[in-house]
């Protein structure tokens, strides 16, 4: 069982700010997850294969095929502004609103 300062310790490494209603949120949902992974672990897996997805998958990459680029004109064609046969981009200090 998750208790409310492993959940504020959590948060505090993430960076989050919780509401008191959020920590006990948490700390149940949490302790629901970890209660779910120790049925998993007691399952007894070995002549199971790993997977990546839990349905078949067929023709899921292609081969790596070169074909031509994109013509820079069709690239550039709705781009918001163009400099040098490239994007233009902002320089940071520009977009800077004080």
């Amino acid at each position: 069982m998750i208790d409310r300062e492993q959940v504020l310790h959590v948060a505090r490494l993430a960076r989050l700010e919780l509401t008191d209603d959020e920590v006990g949120r948490m700390a149940t949902e949490l302790s629901s997850i970890l209660g779910h992974i120790e049925t998993i672990s007691a399952l007894e897996l070995d002549d199971v294969p790993p997977t990546s997805h839990v349905v078949e998958v067929a023709n899921a990459l292609r081969e790596d095929v070169p074909q031509p680029c994109l013509p820079r004109e069709v690239a550039l064609a709705n781009a918001p502004a163009v400099q040098d046969d490239g994007f233009l981009v902002p320089s940071p200090q520009a977009t800077v609103t004080a």
